[in-house]
């Protein structure tokens, strides 16, 4: 899309989903558009099934041009992943690189510009969903770009595939580049990705990116820390709730960390989260707060308090992605 061009306010449809689509898409919702893709979910890369079913876009397979103030149009790729058997005939015998990219939350403002140069020159680019996918505009004409995108509780990329997806490429001589939102390796599965491509000779860089549990938080007005109220913070993952047999953390240590808790992926255990904080005694009235979607057009926060925190964010329909603050910072609004 070209700096000089606005589509805020304008109604605009994607006629034909093409593999650019999704960076179109998340730059037009950047820039104020209202977006119509002419598909159903069936069929649609992750990424946009994801926008489609959190309602950022609209899906209508039978939708009028001529009702709409631009139309988008693109061809679609058939350009194909290659399998353990073709990899390494296809690229010739020189090993590529795969380069882990850490894209923070979704304003690609926010990116590094060790990461823009990344995506650049990437001959093909392995994303998630909660990346920001408009910087895929910096990408080369000629890249390929693979989604696998993971939803919760819904379509996802078995991690053991992703993995062998960038050694296959790799292995074919191409320069991989896995963008992530956030930081690779805060929660981020960098860590595994790294170790596969090291056991098949792989040589791997690894680009930080703002990791959501500071930067969230900050985007709502909410420090993390702050001289006169807590002295540190513990990041903490509410993908599995308390109590629960996959779970490894000691919750009442958290609880008597006297830091601020912060939570990723914990928007669904919430409840779960703060009856177990509470039982171990953190008081029920600890400023709580929800940033959902941060960085985004669509970003939101709900504040209350620990006791009321998870039927607060359930009650103004806030969800994944979602980052939630816990401690007396989370009363804070800096920004104000």
């Amino acid at each position: 899309m070209s700096p000089e061009l606005s589509f805020s306010g304008l109604s605009v449809l994607i006629a034909r989903v093409a593999p650019h689509s999704v960076a179109t898409v998340h730059a037009l919702l950047r820039d104020g558009a209202r977006v119509t893709v002419a598909a159903t979910l069936e069929g649609l890369p992750t990424s946009l099934r994801d926008l489609a079913e959190r309602g950022l876009v609209t899906l209508d397979p039978a939708a009028d041009p001529t009702g709409h103030d631009v139309v988008l149009r693109g061809d679609v790729s058939t350009a194909p992943v290659p399998t353990p058997e073709t990899a390494a005939a296809q690229g010739g015998s020189a090993v590529g690189t795969v380069t882990l990219l850490g894209g923070g939350l979704g304003d690609p403002g926010l990116m590094t510009v060790a990461g823009i140069e990344a995506v650049r020159v990437a001959d093909v680019i392995v994303h998630d969903r909660l990346a920001p996918l408009s910087v895929l505009r910096h990408a080369r004409d000629d890249v390929q770009v693979v989604d696998v995108g993971k939803i919760p509780r819904g379509d996802f990329t078995p991690q053991e595939r992703i993995n062998e997806i960038l050694v296959e490429h790799a292995l074919a001589g191409r320069n991989v580049l896995r963008l992530k939102g956030g930081d690779n390796f805060v929660f981020g599965r960098g860590g595994e990705e790294a170790e596969a491509c090291a056991a098949h000779g792989v040589p791997v860089v690894v680009v930080p990116g703002i990791s959501s549990s500071i930067a969230a938080p900050a985007l709502a007005g909410i420090p993390v820390t702050h001289r006169a109220l807590v002295q540190g913070f513990t990041v903490v993952s509410g993908h599995v709730p308390p109590g629960d047999p996959r779970s490894t953390l000691d919750w009442g240590a958290v609880a008597r960390s006297r830091t601020t808790i912060v939570v990723l992926m914990g928007v669904a255990t919430l409840g779960a989260v703060a009856e177990t904080l509470v039982a171990e005694g953190l008081p029920p009235g600890t400023p709580a707060a929800v940033v959902a979607d941060a960085g985004l057009p669509s970003m939101r926060t709900a504040r209350g308090t620990l006791a009321d925190i998870d039927a607060t964010s359930r009650r103004e329909g806030l969800g994944a992605p979602a980052v939630v603050v816990i401690g007396e910072v989370a009363a804070l609004d800096v920004l104000r």
